[in-house]
Order: structure tokens, then C-alpha cells, then sequence
């Protein structure tokens, strides 16, 4: 068996060596009302909160209805 020669690991800093550009960053502004803009910001805490609540909501009417009919 022919011994591996290792792979070169060390970055090329010579003359000819490629320029490291430098990395853009593109910012897009929008233009949101005030409510808009909350529900950006707190999107991922509302939106379960609000699911679960609804939840609850459906769960306790379905128990009345359940109980008015029970009781004719």
C-alpha cells in the first residue's frame, strides 16, 4: 500500500490568493399600523395562547349545551 499524502489544511496568503469579499446584509423596512406590528413582534407567544384559549372557549360551551340538553 502507497502511504496518503495529507490534504493541505493551511488557507493560500499569497499574491494571487483570492480576495475574501465582504458579506451584504440587505435590511427591508415595512410600514406597519401599531397592531400590525405587535403581532409581528409577538407572533410566536399569540398565536398558541390564542389557539389554546379557543380551545377552552369550545370545550366549556360544548359542557353548557351538554348540560341545558341533560336538563331538557
Amino acid at each position: 500500500m502507497v502511504k496518503q499524502k495529507k490534504k493541505r489544511n493551511k488557507v493560500y496568503t499569497g499574491v494571487d490568493a483570492s480576495i475574501n469579499r465582504p458579506v451584504i446584509t440587505r435590511i427591508s423596512a415595512a410600514n406597519r399600523g401599531k397592531i400590525a406590528q405587535w403581532w409581528f413582534d409577538n407572533k410566536r407567544i399569540a398565536k398558541p395562547v390564542l389557539i389554546t384559549s379557543g380551545i377552552a372557549v369550545f370545550i366549556i360551551i360544548l359542557i353548557v349545551e351538554i348540560v341545558s340538553i341533560a336538563n331538557g
